[in-house]
């Protein structure tokens, strides 16, 4: 059981608002897959499947084990596994996940396994590459993917996608655009030499901003679920979904000349109230939030950390705040400080959700 005081709240109804914001700018009939990998960007994956799983067509996970961990919830709409190894094939056949098959190598072998467990028309997924250079097939490879499949009677293509590399950034339309054509462009040539038509789906959350002509028959939802739109017009009409709290544990009266925290970064120049909050960076919060970087919440005031963060504790200065052991405290709970502390951490928000530690309670409300 986690009685860890400081908890992550997640706002069901603010989840429900983001998801029907997004459904607004697709057509009747796109389907929206949900992307709950990396623990529900560090919220829940499990509670955020189970908040929209009657609203949507699929769930995306990074890696067979996340897929798992649904599937033992009692989740049973399709899962897709964007990044399977070649160690969880098997496994994702027994837990009914759907691979994206990216290369021959675990396209081979996947099909190899399919005809071992002789299962009929399991789905898969092909991907393409198309400028991120990441994962995915080329579109050289349209022929060789073809009489792989067609060899194989136990495989059926259930998407063909791609992924945009710069869909929040309008400077770099052209590409965008560029992307999208060549995608499409490969879906001609598979549509072409298959005796059906695989779901086709590029749009990622800035994608289903800024290129709803290009939703195709499915959209993959990442980000904007969990509030932010990588646009502040965007964020503004989201809610912010979760909201990281805890509460004070002690207070002291630091004394002019005396220091607080490791390597004595904080140096008293006047009598000084230091409050101590266990959250640190083993929960997340970063070491360049220290020394007055970050801040907290108490009251309804900003309490900057002062000194280091430790690995369990922060320190914030309460001296003008009015406030007791006890008392809560919100670390954020809403997107714009989320922002600036990824501002301060010199990074994205994505970094600062997915990394708050699993050993900080969960805790969902209506």
């Amino acid at each position: 059981m986690n009685d860890h005081v400081t908890v992550l709240e997640i706002s069901e109804s603010a989840v429900l608002h983001n998801l029907h914001y997004f459904k607004k700018k697709l057509a009747p009939e796109t389907k929206i897959m949900v992307v709950v990998k990396a623990f529900g960007y560090g919220s829940d994956a499990v509670e955020m499947a189970k908040i929209v799983q009657n609203e949507v067509a699929y769930f995306a996970v990074a890696y067979a084990c996340e897929g798992v961990v649904l599937r033992e919830a009692g989740i049973k709409t399709p899962i897709l596994v964007l990044h399977p190894q070649m160690q969880n094939l098997a496994q994702i056949i027994t837990y009914r996940l759907e691979p994206n098959l990216y290369n021959f190598k675990i396209l081979e072998r996947f099909l190899a396994i399919a005809d071992e467990k002789v299962v009929m028309n399991y789905p898969v997924h092909i991907k393409f590459n198309t400028g991120l250079n990441r994962l995915g097939f080329w579109h050289t490879d349209v022929p060789a993917i073809l009489a792989e499949i067609k060899r194989s009677n136990n495989v059926v293509i259930q998407s063909i996608f791609s992924h945009l590399a710069a869909s929040e950034d309008l400077n770099e339309h052209e590409f965008n655009v560029q992307q999208i054509n060549t995608f499409a462009y490969i879906v001609k040539q598979m549509y072409e030499h298959l005796d059906y038509e695989p779901m086709i789906h590029v749009l990622n959350t800035s994608g289903i901003v800024n290129y709803s002509q290009a939703q195709f028959d499915m959209v993959r939802l990442g980000i904007g679920l969990y509030g932010l739109g990588n646009d502040p017009k965007e964020t503004a009409q989201l809610k912010n979904t979760t909201s990281l709290k805890s509460v004070i544990s002690q207070i002291n009266l630091v004394q002019p000349g005396e220091t607080v925290g490791y390597n004595r970064a904080f140096v008293a120049s006047s009598p000084t109230r230091s409050a101590t909050i266990p959250i640190g960076h083993a929960d997340g919060i970063s070491r360049k939030l220290g020394n007055k970087n970050g801040f907290v919440i108490i009251n309804n005031q900003p309490a900057p950390i002062i000194g280091n963060v430790c690995m369990d504790m922060i320190m914030v200065d309460v001296t003008k705040i009015s406030c007791n052991e006890g008392d809560e405290v919100i670390v954020f709970n809403h997107q714009q400080h989320i922002e600036y502390m990824a501002h301060k951490c010199e990074t994205i928000p994505y970094e600062i959700l997915t990394s708050i530690s699993q050993r900080i309670k969960r805790l969902v409300k209506k």
